[in-house]
């Protein structure tokens, strides 16, 4: 969609496929929504950045009604903060919090995994490879979500449900960080590839290889994901130097 087109003039373009296979098209608020999450996720609109309503809505041809209800579901979402008396704001991002996320995930979720593979049934493989026939037409907001899914089926069979506690509110509190990562098409590629082979492996038994897979994937994914936040960083800066 592009940046400076009213989206009073996209609503009758973008139907979507509803239940019994019916198109559905998308609300005024369905369509602000996605317009902010793509400039927020694409650092067109950068971390730190105020959101008035007003020049919002006069830019992207609604009324202010759908703006004010599509910065609260951001909000929700936790990209947009609401600060009482001054506004809403894009969610400032944390390089040190998402180097601190994954240093404690590639400690943690090997060793779970590594234990779980033994105690797989064939039932739970099956399930995560439901999970990630998912997760390949997921839109982004779904996708963390469903990756907790998978890595939860995955390690739940280890029977330790502490520290699977520990890494389900590690994941939650990424979930952010990863729509980031997940609006490029390579790096969903990628995940699908490699969660994929983590079933295989444990299919098969082989416990220590798909350990280090794991460990891979984690430290993959945490190169991608520091990469994009110290883009969006830069350009927080570069703004606000202009």
């Amino acid at each position: 969609m592009s940046q400076n087109s009213p989206l009073s003039a996209t609503v009758p373009s973008r139907p979507q496929a509803g239940s019994a296979g019916r198109l559905v098209r998308k609300t005024a608020v369905e369509l602000v929504v996605d317009e902010l999450r793509d400039r927020i996720l694409s650092g067109a609109i950068p971390p730190g950045s105020a959101l008035r309503q007003e020049l919002l809505a006069e830019e992207l041809g609604v009324s202010r009604l759908p703006v004010r209800e599509a910065i609260r579901q951001l909000s929700a979402e936790g990209l947009i903060d609401m600060i009482p008396h001054r506004g809403a704001y894009v969610s400032m991002l944390s390089r040190a919090e998402v180097q601190e996320f994954f240093d404690i995930r590639l400690r943690l979720e090997p060793w779970l995994l590594r234990l779980a593979v033994s105690q797989h049934r064939p039932e739970d493989l099956d399930g995560a490879a439901r999970i990630v026939a998912q997760m390949d037409s997921a839109e982004p907001e779904q996708w963390g979500r469903l990756n907790w899914q998978l890595h939860e089926q995955l390690y739940r069979a280890a029977q330790r449900p502490a520290a699977l506690a520990m890494v389900r509110a590690l994941h939650e509190k990424s979930e952010r960080y990863f729509r980031f990562q997940i609006v490029n098409a390579p790096i969903r590629q990628q995940a699908h590839d490699e969660h994929s082979e983590l079933i295989a492996l444990a299919r098969q038994g082989r416990a220590e290889q798909a350990e280090a897979v794991l460990e891979r994937h984690i430290g993959e994914a945490a190169e991608q994901i520091l990469a994009i936040v110290d883009h969006l960083l830069d350009a927080s800066a570069l703004q606000e130097q202009n």
